[in-house]
């Protein structure tokens, strides 16, 4: 992460040490190996501790005897807390934990309670280090995205394969990917048939099939055929490095509710600080009979509770977890306040093609004039379109079922804007749009349709029309009403499309509200409308998938990218991006965020309900070092406890099965076929 969050280590060792270290210049993987062998370390000096003061306090010794012990267990124990309280207090870092532990079991020693001083060490090095455990298990799901960058890459170089650092592919390399290996740079499939693990980037455990001409990410892992693939971007500029790089960036833009606890630490460490002094100096002044030695460990436990960890440590680490959670998600959050964003969303306003719609067009019917068969209706079209690379003609000629001879067509036209016209076996075809069709001078009624509609003419005369449909994405009704449940207020769909078209899609969806015909300025426009009418505390999150959507991804509170990998305006725009093109992601994303903020609230009164409490009892000497390290360690642990909670996935699941049939669909005014 940046390195200006070094300078906000706050009042705690934990929170930028635990927090920040692990992403420095990518380098996680050696720092978390780094963890596991401090943790091997630490275990057994931590039960050689407890050894030393079980024999100190258990054993019939003399109290020179039993002092020693302790005082070993102490030391054993508190070594390392002794040495950062002294560098810290060299560097002018007086108010961290270090430090107040330091203070209060030296106190305690001074006033003769061995046992407590070495019991509340040992107490709390072990908390440190249940602590940490929980701290790196929270980290895990973020760090382990690092492994997706491969090291090298296998390139094509005179026909051989050579090994080179994978800074070094360029555009255009010829790269060898055998089966088990990442492939290390985005491309296309030169040649090769594989699946591919596709997991880390999508979060989509089922292997996709990859073959010639498909676009394949870095990071992506080959399971089974030998690929070779064009590289179409330096790996620098991969899906993988961009979100790796977002990923370590993410913790430097901070929520609101870290904001507040960071301003909050820095002035209400030292003001209990100050006041603990107070506390251990003027009652024995002004009170009769007050024994210093009693004042002074007041204020000794005063101290101890004064620390703000669990605050420091926990509310990060909450948000933290919850951006981990939404990477294993295949959902990618760049930053705490986004996800603090994502919570407060009562509006979600889509792009309709491919963020709600697949972006493809199916056959949905095929409708004639009385007289004709619908099935001569789509065989002529698909004769016709046959030699068209279009997505709509292609979707023709994949509904038909019969052959199509490439030789029975002849004089093929595209006439663009309009559709085509051909030779089909000696008939002269025309396929297009309803302008297409006065354009020739073709008469007739023209079937009405709420979509993309290719209107069919064979030798002059109106024969009917093929209906395509541009299908919804097998998740996107589930995901609306997912996003209802958690309790979004309104959903909105704004579209370039014609006004029956959309509508049509809403409908069929469950958008509560539809705005079509609309250029990109246009969105930009209707979305501002949306936030004016918005109400001040809820916040309007914007879905698009590509470069048009850029502009109303920027504006709106949310700006979320769908299928945003391979659209670098988008991903710079959104504040989210989606890995895969599901819209229940986006639903995901809302309930994590919600999660989160959950978790973090209820650390929030646990660490302030606690801490106040027991610093009121202390206060009044109705409390020992015991509860005090307890309200410090024990509700740090537990907060750090639930906060790993935020690291789980929504257990919701969504039909994978698409709602409406996309081919050989043949209608006909009085029946079907």
């Amino acid at each position: 992460m940046a390195k200006a969050n070094h300078s906000e280590k706050l009042e705690c060792r934990n929170c930028a040490a635990r927090l920040n270290h692990q992403h420095q210049h990518g380098h996680a993987h050696d720092h978390e190996h780094g963890h596991d062998e401090d943790a091997r370390k630490e275990l057994p000096v931590l039960v050689a501790a407890l050894v030393l003061f079980g024999a100190g306090v258990l054993l019939p010794l003399p109290e020179l005897g039993k002092a020693f012990l302790l005082v070993a267990s102490y030391l054993s124990a508190g070594l390392p807390i002794l040495q950062a309280a002294w560098r810290n207090l060299r560097r002018g870092q007086v108010f961290d934990e270090n430090f107040l532990m330091t203070v209060a079991t030296i106190g305690a020693l001074a006033i003769r309670e061995i046992p407590e001083a070495a019991a509340v060490m040992l107490f709390y090095r072990t908390g440190e280090y249940l602590q940490d455990l929980a701290v790196d298990r929270s980290r895990r799901s973020i760090s382990a995205l690092i492994a997706m960058r491969p090291d090298k890459a296998r390139v094509i170089r005179n026909g051989a394969a050579v090994e080179v650092p994978v800074a070094e592919v360029v555009p255009g390399d010829e790269l060898l990917v055998q089966p088990g290996e990442r492939i290390p740079a985005d491309g296309t499939v030169l040649s090769g048939l594989s699946s591919l693990d596709t997991s880390a980037l999508t979060g989509e455990s089922a292997p996709r099939d990859a073959a010639e001409g498909d676009q394949v990410l870095a990071g992506f892992i080959n399971l089974s055929g030998t690929m070779r693939i064009r590289a179409d971007k330096p790996a620098g500029e991969s899906a993988v490095a961009r979100i790796l790089d977002l990923v370590e960036h993410a913790a430097a833009r901070k929520s609101p509710t870290e904001e507040f606890i960071t301003k909050f630490a820095r002035y209400y460490t030292p003001a209990v600080v100050a006041f603990a002094t107070l506390l251990a100096v003027f009652p024995p002044l002004i009170v009769p009979g007050a024994a210093f030695s009693d004042w002074l460990y007041r204020s000794l436990v005063f101290l101890v509770i004064s620390c703000p960890c669990a605050l420091v440590v926990s509310i990060p680490l909450g948000f933290f977890g919850g951006i981990g959670a939404a990477s294993k998600a295949g959902v990618l959050v760049k930053g705490s306040n986004y996800l603090q964003a994502l919570h407060e969303v009562d509006t979600v306003v889509f792009d309709k093609t491919g963020t709600l719609t697949s972006g493809s067009f199916n056959v949905d019917r095929v409708e004639s004039v009385p007289g004709v068969e619908p099935q001569y209706v789509l065989q002529m079209a698909a004769m016709a379109e046959a030699a068209s690379n279009h997505p709509v003609a292609r979707s023709i000629v994949q509904a038909w079922d019969g052959e199509v001879d490439p030789a029975a067509v002849k004089d093929f036209r595209e006439l663009t804007g309009l559709g085509i016209s051909a030779d089909v076996g000696g008939h002269k075809v025309l396929c297009g749009s309803a302008r297409l069709m006065s354009h020739m001078g073709i008469t007739g009624e023209f079937i009405p349709h709420h979509g993309q509609a290719v209107h069919v003419a064979v030798d002059g005369r109106y024969i009917g029309a093929v209906l395509l449909s541009d299908t919804p994405k097998r998740d996107a009704q589930a995901a609306v009403d997912r996003l209802k449940k958690l309790g979004t207020k309104r959903t909105i769909m704004l579209t370039g499309d014609s006004s029956a078209a959309a509508a049509h899609a809403g409908q069929m969806l469950g958008i509560d509200d539809v705005r079509s015909e609309l250029l990109p300025g246009d969105k930009l426009n209707e979305l501002e409308k949306i936030i004016a009418a918005n109400s001040r505390k809820g916040r309007v999150a914007y879905v698009g998938d590509g470069i048009n959507d850029a502009p109303v991804l920027a504006r709106a509170d949310v700006g979320i990218a769908m299928g945003g990998l391979g659209q670098d305006a988008a991903i710079e725009a959104a504040d989210v991006v989606i890995m895969t093109d599901e819209p229940s992601k986006v639903a995901d994303a809302v309930e994590i965020a919600r999660r989160t903020n959950k978790i973090v609230r209820q650390n929030i009164v646990l660490a302030l309900g606690v801490k106040l409490l027991v610093l009121s009892l202390g206060a009044v000497g109705m409390t020992t070092l015991w509860a005090a390290v307890f309200a410090d360690v024990g509700v740090t642990l537990l907060a750090v406890l639930n906060s790993i909670r935020a690291t789980r996935l929504p257990s919701r699941r969504y039909p994978t099965k698409r709602p409406f049939a996309a081919k050989n669909v043949v209608n006909q005014t009085q029946g079907s076929v």
